[in-house]
């Protein structure tokens, strides 16, 4: 019988331990965005920007108006900077802005770190594209979408990072396939990273865009998410990365067919009326509860990017209550409500 050699085995095994160990290191590495990964996502976020301000400027155009995007180049002097491209008065949409943005925080305010007390101290940067379309006609919702990647640095120690967006639609006079049609794209967009990634960030979605001191929904909700990264949803990088572009792409394929299909629908002045007045809950809840906005003026944000989304007129009404039976009661009886748009 042959001895073994244990002094080979020990260095195969040597040799296996640090192939393992290699590995392991490695696939921690991947997992952390380099500058190479921030570079690819601003690329992504710009082209996207310029993606969505063609589409919209298309419908413009189709709608028999010429207004188009005007472009704003700025630098904040803590550091960073971005686009905000901002068209107003068209004969479809009457405002919306669509803004880029890569700044970089060296005391970040209490809006980021109350949900991440593990950042205090740290230097951050974050860059997003954020965006509110107001059309004209009543019959056209307004819509929002978001996507952003926020990375979190100390010296020596590996980068805190997460991937956060979604799109949300807003009617005032809804129309029930248009809203399945909504959720459909969503589903099917979030298909592909799991199989509860739609009702997961579906329900999110709800929860987020409520208005607590009205007990009322702001929309027929969409996709919200925030804090993805590996150790949140168990995603790597390029997979966060790869919902973060799904997720943009997928607002196009959302609203382009409403508009399609609303934006020469007939309305009256009452009806127009009725959509100011349900503009200012846009307003109340963007400047109460929205997370964006509140990190924008605690950061020293740029003014005029931050309340870009605010609506060119709303208006209110004391005690306002809608005839029963009427468009306007159905809307918050039945559409104001979190429901399975697909199940209808």
């Amino acid at each position: 019988m042959s001895i073994p050699d244990t002094a080979n085995t020990n260095r195969d095994q040597n040799v296996i331990d640090k192939n393992v160990a290699q590995a392991q290191a490695d696939a921690a590495n991947s997992a952390i965005p380099n500058d190479n990964d921030i570079a690819r996502v601003r690329a992504f976020l710009v082209d996207l920007q310029a993606r969505i301000c063609q589409a919209l400027e298309a419908q413009e155009r189709d709608g028999g108006g010429d207004a188009t995007f005007v472009p704003d180049d700025w630098q904040r002097p803590e550091g960073g900077g971005g686009r905000s491209c901002v068209l107003a008065d068209g004969e479809v949409i009457e405002k919306a802005g669509v803004m880029f943005s890569h700044i970089h925080v060296h005391n970040l305010p209490a809006s980021a770190t109350a949900r991440h007390p593990n950042i205090a101290g740290r230097k951050a940067q974050a860059m997003g594209v954020s965006l509110v379309v107001h059309p004209k006609n009543p019959n056209v919702p307004t819509s929002h979408a978001n996507v952003r990647l926020f990375v979190a640095e100390a010296e020596g120690e590996a980068p805190i990072w997460w991937f956060g967006g979604g799109f949300d639609l807003t009617p005032f006079y809804p129309v029930l396939a248009d809203c399945v049609h909504w959720h459909q794209v969503c589903h099917d967009l979030c298909a592909p990273f799991g199989d509860s990634v739609y009702s997961d960030f579906k329900q999110w979605c709800d929860e987020y865009f409520h208005l607590r001191h009205r007990d009322e929904q702001r929309g027929i909700g969409g996709l919200f998410y925030d804090d993805v990264n590996t150790e949140s949803r168990g995603w790597d990088f390029e997979t966060c990365f790869d919902f973060m572009k799904a997720v943009g792409n997928g607002y196009l394929d959302g609203i382009l067919p409403i508009f399609e299909q609303r934006k020469a629908a007939p309305y009256t002045d009452e009806q127009r009326q009725f959509q100011l007045y349900r503009r200012g809950r846009y307003v109340e809840y963007n400047l109460v509860y929205d997370r964006g906005t509140l990190f924008g003026l605690q950061s020293n944000g740029r003014i005029e990017s931050i309340l870009v989304s605010m609506p060119p007129l709303a208006s209110w009404h004391y005690r306002f209550e809608p005839e029963p039976g009427s468009p306007e009661f159905e809307l918050t009886d039945f559409y104001l409500k979190p429901r399975d748009w697909l199940t209808l």
